[in-house]
């Protein structure tokens, strides 16, 4: 179970963990055959908030929205919004995606933007805690990812079967299994 990480722990050091998951396992497992092209672009904007509580995590995702939306796509396709000392608790986190879909929308940014979800305890609908297939979306730390809905489209499109990404990650997932996953070092 995800506990919170001690204040002192240094901004870059969630960066550095939250970009070693990003080429271990989501790009070097294909978990997202997507991911590769921004990160070997440099298009992947990583910030990590401050905040506490879950307030001021809406305060940091709002700006964190208007500044994916006002970046130039060439420079800035998507955002990770990391948030070590806010929603350690998964189910509480898992509700807050819901406070998070309304902000899109009350930024005026539906149809832009969406946000995909990451958290170090994550855990799929009608799985156990300890399934295998629930570490596609385990992250060093609670990440809010912000996604242009435009860039999702392009990526759809040039991936042929993009809809059985999910199923050949759980088979990735079976076949490599915990001894494998820690075998990452993550």
């Amino acid at each position: 179970m995800f506990v919170s990480p001690p204040d002192s722990l240094p901004p870059q050091a969630a960066i550095d963990a939250t970009r070693a998951w990003l080429e271990k396992a989501v790009i070097g497992l294909n978990l997202c055959p997507f991911a590769k092209a921004v990160h070997v672009k440099g298009q992947i904007r990583y910030v990590v908030s401050q905040a506490h509580d879950p307030d001021a995590l809406l305060e940091d995702l709002a700006e964190a929205l208007r500044s994916l939306a006002q970046s130039d796509p060439e420079q800035v396709d998507t955002l990770l919004l990391i948030h070590p000392w806010t929603l350690a608790d998964f189910h509480a986190y898992n509700d807050f995606l819901d406070e998070a879909d309304a902000a899109v929308e009350a930024l005026g940014l539906a149809g832009e933007i969406q946000v995909a979800s990451f958290h170090p305890d994550y855990q799929f609908a009608d799985t156990e805690p300890d399934d295998i297939e629930n570490y596609s979306n385990r992250s060093p730390y609670p990440t809010l990812h912000l996604l242009r809905e435009a860039s999702v489209d392009r990526a759809v499109e040039a991936f042929p079967e993009a809809e059985r990404i999910y199923e050949q990650n759980i088979e990735t997932l079976r076949a490599l299994g915990h001894e494998g996953w820690k075998k990452l070092g993550l």
